[in-house]
């Protein structure tokens, strides 16, 4: 049996300054992937960062996706 998916989201984006988690512009966040497994998403992570060294307000995020999703919390219920 596979293992179960955790799912982890890449995001990255210009940040408005480093001292805090706001992107300048959302329109132009990127939405790098979706991944099985936090290694994966690491590895990706990894790859975007070195890739924008150069610019220090350019930050990406791995989101534990996995920890947001709950089948039991359905608000389509009335």
């Amino acid at each position: 049996m596979p293992d179960k998916q955790l799912l982890h989201l890449l995001i990255g984006g210009e940040l408005a300054d480093v001292e805090t988690v706001a992107f300048r512009d959302l329109s132009k966040v990127e939405m790098v992937g979706a991944f099985p497994n936090y290694a994966e998403a690491y590895a990706a992570w990894k790859s975007k960062a070195q890739a924008t060294v150069d610019n220090a307000h350019m930050r990406y995020f791995i989101i534990h996706a996995h920890k947001l999703l709950d089948p039991k919390d359905d608000h389509d219920h009335h």
